[in-house]
């Protein structure tokens, strides 16, 4: 099952698209979706919970909590809009593309990518664009 929670003014619209486009991202890499609660918030309960979990006293755009078993997908991601806003701006791509990048980020690291070496922010990058046009195709 798949939830959106908002620690934020910020909604998604049409909570349905959402769902099946992480559903089928899912099914793209043979995995499984368990529980996966995607809690949007701003940059300081984001830092707050970088700051309590993590032990890193920065900004960041997401956290992904990790609760998979085997190949069924479990977490809880949360994801700072403001981060997103700042960094659609910095990349020069629209609010809702750097949304679905960062949301698709979350799904891939649990379907096992990395991104700490050159090399896997690469494939990371590959990824995520592949993602981004899966949400455009129509099911």
């Amino acid at each position: 099952m798949i939830d959106f929670h908002y620690e934020t003014d910020f909604n998604l619209k049409g909570n349905t698209k959402y769902i099946d486009w992480i559903n089928r991202i899912i099914a793209s890499e043979d995995h499984l979706v368990g529980d996966i609660n995607y809690i949007f918030c701003d940059d300081a309960y984001l830092l707050n919970i970088n700051q309590q979990y993590l032990d890193h006293d920065t900004y960041t755009d997401i956290i992904t909590f990790d609760y998979t078993d085997g190949t069924v997908i479990s977490s809880d991601i949360y994801i700072s809009i403001e981060r997103v806003k700042e960094n659609a701006a910095d990349f020069k791509v629209n609010f809702n593309e750097e949304l679905l990048r960062v949301m698709a980020h979350g799904i891939l690291h649990l379907c096992g990518f990395k991104d700490k070496t050159n090399e896997e922010a690469a494939v990371m990058r590959c990824k995520e664009e592949e993602k981004i046009k899966l949400f455009h195709v129509e099911h």
